[in-house]
């Protein structure tokens, strides 16, 4: 404030005064605050400037803006659609800077995408390699079955204690732990009494079962559950018992009927006789006659359940559109892939080989037994591949 060209010293004090009550103080600390804020950015320049004399940093900064101003001029090649899954081709077209960076000439790419070439080439020989595999194991089975009894009793025996100790595995995967020891043991004598003393053959489960009960009370520190009981008798009856009555199946009819094909393997079973003759005398009488009624038809109705499984997939692949879920919601839960059209035309396939198997092994009216075999075994089939889902799927 002045007065005159001079200053009213009257009107400075109370100003002072004044912002003395409003800001004791503080206006001059940051005053000397911005000071120091300016000292240090003026020291920061002066390293910068030693550490880049020639002042690189600033040009990079600068080039750094002129590419991004380059890059959002540039224009934005289209993304082409996706292919038709149906179509052989797709066309893809997109701008090609050739001649210069002003000429945008397109060029359109045509890539050829035959799938059913590509399909075969991938796949190979695949198909010839599963009908390779498919007839191999076929002639090994069939060949097991009329090595004779005790071979076939023998390996039968192998296999079933084999996939008792994988079900027991996926149990105690779930924290249940049953009497495995026991149930094969059990299934064991199953198929040993079967061949050797079939009168004796139906007393092997239930005394099994006594000793696994009598084992839970005894050996164990604790009281066993319901499900370690109920796993330990599901594996000594499907993994055991049932599967035993094969062996006493195979050993009926030692002195068999010849079949409508007998003259057809007429050359073969004379071969199998000539060699036969030739084994030693100690070696059993099922060994060296190993073809029994017993394993013409086992041979018949396992080819029957394993054509079952077959015209099932291919029926089911080309025909399937009623999923098996919508009628049986547990059966489409554990095999979601199952159709209504594949069981049908499993079963078709099954009464077809049944029926040929009941003719040419001289059934009665085996025009109306056969068919009904093959519906059974397809269905039985069908039981036993959504049972073995449905462990897994709990496991």
């Amino acid at each position: 404030d002045k007065e005159d060209g001079a200053a009213n010293p009257d009107i400075i004090g109370k100003a002072k005064g004044a912002a003395d009550k409003v800001d004791p103080g503080e206006s001059e600390y940051l005053h000397v605050l911005d000071d120091n804020n300016k000292e240090s950015a003026v020291a920061a320049s002066s390293r910068q400037g030693a550490v880049d004399p020639a002042g690189e940093s600033e040009y990079l900064h600068t080039l750094d803006k002129e590419t991004k101003v380059a890059a959002a001029a540039e224009p934005e090649i289209p993304i082409p659609p996706m292919m038709d899954p149906g179509s052989k081709t797709f066309t893809v077209e997109f701008p090609v800077d050739i001649a210069s960076p002003d000429a945008g000439a397109k060029q359109v790419a045509k890539v050829a995408n035959d799938r059913d070439a590509v399909k075969k080439k991938a796949d190979g020989g695949k198909p010839r390699r599963s009908i390779l595999f498919g007839a191999t194991m076929g002639a090994l089975v069939a060949g097991w079955v009329f090595s004779g009894n005790y071979i076939f009793t023998g390996l039968f025996t192998l296999m079933t204690v084999l996939g008792q100790l994988e079900y027991y595995r996926m149990v105690i995967n779930t924290g249940v732990y049953p009497a495995r020891r026991i149930s094969v043991l059990g299934a064991c004598s199953m198929f040993v009494t079967a061949l050797f003393a079939p009168d004796l053959h139906q007393l092997c489960l239930p005394l099994f079962a006594l000793v696994s009960m009598a084992w839970f009370l005894t050996m164990r520190h604790q009281t066993s559950t319901i499900p370690e009981i109920s796993t330990t008798f599901t594996g000594m009856f499907l993994l055991g018992y049932i599967p035993s009555f094969w062996v006493r199946i195979r050993t009926l009819g030692g002195d068999i009927e010849p079949t409508r094909l007998a003259k057809l393997a007429a050359p073969v079973l004379s071969f199998l006789g000539q060699k036969a003759d030739a084994l030693p005398a100690f070696l059993p009488k099922t060994v060296h006659l190993p073809i029994t009624n017993g394993a013409i038809f086992i041979f018949w109705t396992w080819l029957s359940l394993a054509f079952s499984d077959v015209g099932a997939y291919f029926v089911g692949r080309s025909m399937g559109k009623t999923k098996l879920g919508d009628v049986a919601p547990a059966a489409g839960a554990a095999s979601p892939n199952k159709t209504v059209e594949g069981v049908m035309g499993g079963c078709a396939i099954s009464a077809a080989l049944s029926t040929l198997g009941a003719w040419v092994q001289r059934w009665p009216y085996w025009y109306v037994t056969g068919p009904i075999h093959g519906i059974y075994l397809g269905a039985l089939g069908l039981l036993g591949d959504l049972t073995a889902s449905m462990i897994k799927r709990d496991a």
